[in-house]
């Protein structure tokens, strides 16, 4: 697992991470499942559009590269197998402006063409090694009867394990860096971004190190930022595009998306704290209106999304906010109109085409039904990997009379969110009355010979 995030400053922490690290290559646990995964149509589009050239620099094909937005307040990023990147909303809340943000994602795409979670098992396999060997002579000490000499070797054999598979950490970062950095050149980006991120991991490690006795530099999964910004720095000053602007539009977006999260992350006072009614922006409108529709201020919140709305009446996520606050607040039919021109405006991206179908669905009006399984169909073709679209669309066939059909969305559901069991079930209650041969009959077969297969792996 690859981090950004200022590296761990005791041993305990960093014994845990060893051991973490240990378990999801024995069980193949992908770190990001024990998250909370956000999803958000501007956001997604966002970042597809930042990490584009930068993933074409790196000669990887853009729709096989996922970057995915996490909910934690951690300032980190990482990859776990795949290509995927995953970024922590507390990492966007951090960062100052795109550079920054691009400057990451190339990081971790260096992680991605290195091959490094693959490789992690050879860093694994030499501190297995040493461990082993420690606690066979260890314990033939104790045996022998020297019993504080045993647990001392015991102990150093530990201590050196650590050691060596953190070496071996570091080395994949500092690699990933300089192959970050050659992917920005490529993409003609400027690495400024790079290095004013790895500042304020520098200063993270000196907050800890207030709390904490001292940074030991050897016992980090990362190399230290201040050693990091130094062998980079130099590249970075030599590259022709070192002086290139970041397209002001995109960081009137980064703005946007940063000031979204803060008002749906944090606490809504820290929220209204961090963007106060003297700020007139749009960003700040966006951050409050979040921020009083989570403190159950509907009202304030609809002032708030109403503004930016008069001052931009076709943008699709303006319009999405508005509709999503009235629907959350009990208003479905007042949220057709602004989810209707959010879906047109964005070209029917699928999340916000599930929310229309959700409203629809929540207005319980039957002449609304087949507007809202049309809508939904069309999300989950774009967009498989959205279980409550797959709940509603459900909800739609079930009130039209479509059993079978509403048993099939339903399998789709529960093949998402890993219940393999009712996934199977759901999957031949729609075979047993779905015409044989056809393209719903046969995903419904797969799906139940898929989660027959997990069923009996699980029972193993």
């Amino acid at each position: 697992m690859a981090r950004i995030a200022a590296p761990s400053l005791a041993l305990g922490r960093a014994l845990r991470a060893l051991l973490v690290a240990a378990l999801a290559l024995s069980m193949g646990a992908q770190p990001a499942m024990a998250q909370s995964i956000l999803r958000d149509a501007e956001t997604e589009a966002y970042l597809k559009e930042i990490a584009a050239p930068l993933v074409a620099a790196a000669g990887l094909q853009p729709g096989n590269v996922d970057i995915v937005l996490v909910g934690d307040k951690e300032i980190n990023a990482f990859v776990a197998g795949g290509q995927a990147v995953y970024i922590h909303s507390g990492l966007i809340e951090a960062a100052d402006n795109s550079s920054e943000l691009q400057g990451v994602i190339a990081h971790e795409l260096g992680h991605i063409t290195g091959g490094h979670v693959i490789r992690a098992g050879e860093g694994a396999k030499g501190a297995t090694a040493i461990t082993m060997l420690s606690l066979l002579l260890g314990a033939a000490a104790v045996a022998a009867g020297a019993g504080d000499a045993g647990m001392g070797v015991m102990m150093a054999g530990q201590q050196a394990a650590l050691g060596k598979f953190l070496a071996f950490n570091r080395v994949q970062e500092a690699s990933a860096d300089a192959a970050g950095l050659g992917f920005l050149n490529r993409a003609g980006l400027s690495g400024k971004g790079m290095l004013s991120f790895f500042l304020k991991l520098r200063k993270e490690e000196y907050r800890y190190a207030s709390t904490y006795a001292e940074t030991d530099p050897f016992m980090q999964t990362h190399p230290m930022s201040g050693e990091r910004e130094a062998t980079l720095s130099a590249d970075v000053l030599r590259s022709p595009f070192y002086n290139n602007k970041t397209d002001p539009a995109l960081d009137a977006r980064f703005q946007r998306i940063k000031a979204k999260l803060v008002g749906y992350m944090d606490d809504p006072t820290t929220a209204l704290r961090k963007y106060p009614e003297t700020d007139q922006s749009p960003a700040a409108h966006y951050a409050r209106a979040y921020a009083w529709h989570r403190g159950a201020y509907p009202d304030k919140a609809v002032e708030e999304v109403d503004k930016l709305v008069a001052s931009s009446p076709d943008d699709p996520y303006f319009r999405e906010l508005q509709g999503q606050i009235l629907l959350e607040s009990g208003k479905p039919q007042e949220a057709l109109g602004p989810l209707r021109i959010a879906v047109r405006q964005s070209r029917g991206a699928p999340l916000i085409s599930s929310l229309l179908g959700h409203a629809l669905v929540a207005t319980e009006d039957s002449a609304n039904l087949q507007e809202a399984r049309d809508v939904l169909k069309v999300s989950v073709a774009r967009d498989r990997d959205n279980p409550f679209a797959w709940y509603t669309l459900g909800m739609a066939y079930a009130r039209l009379g479509d059993e079978p059909r509403a048993q099939l969305a339903t399998a789709e559901r529960y093949a998402l969110i890993g219940n393999p069991r009712l996934a199977m079930a759901s999957a031949e209650a729609a075979m047993a009355r779905i015409p044989r041969g056809t393209p719903d009959y046969i995903r419904a077969e797969d799906i139940a010979l898929s989660a027959r297969a997990t069923a009996s792996e699980r029972r193993k």
